[in-house]
């Protein structure tokens, strides 16, 4: 019932910044917490960042540590993943992704403990 959209994708130049949505819609809402991962072609979905709903506390992969910063608005029900001094290995589509409750220690990483997701927003950044 919950969907998630994104936005903000787009190209840029290695070092640009660009400032990513995912809004919550039509239903209920309230996650334990919520992540981004992307997918460049041919890979695996990736893990990015992840945000506590309740109190705003952040994970990132050691790749985008520095770089990236993950931030909620409760109230609008919508994420942001502000990006920094961006890189060609960045490039990927980008997907928010909800997750309903706790999880097992060492999941939180893993695309199945997360429903449902965004359909996704391109990232392209060149050299």
């Amino acid at each position: 019932q919950v969907r998630l959209v994104e936005s903000g994708g787009g190209l840029v130049q290695a070092g640009g910044s660009l400032r990513l949505s995912c809004a919550a819609s039509g239903g209920f809402f309230r996650p334990y917490a919520m992540a981004w991962f992307r997918q460049a072609p041919g890979k695996e979905r990736e893990f990015v960042a992840w945000i506590s709903w309740r109190d705003g506390s952040t994970l990132y992969t050691g790749s985008v540590k520095g770089r990236f910063t993950m931030s909620r608005d409760n109230a609008k029900n919508t994420v942001y993943l502000q990006m920094n001094s961006l890189k060609p290995e960045d490039t990927a589509v980008y997907y928010c992704a909800g997750q309903a409750r706790a999880a097992h220690s060492g999941t939180y990483y893993q695309t199945g403990a997360y429903d449902p997701w965004g359909q996704g927003t391109q990232v392209t950044v060149s050299s």
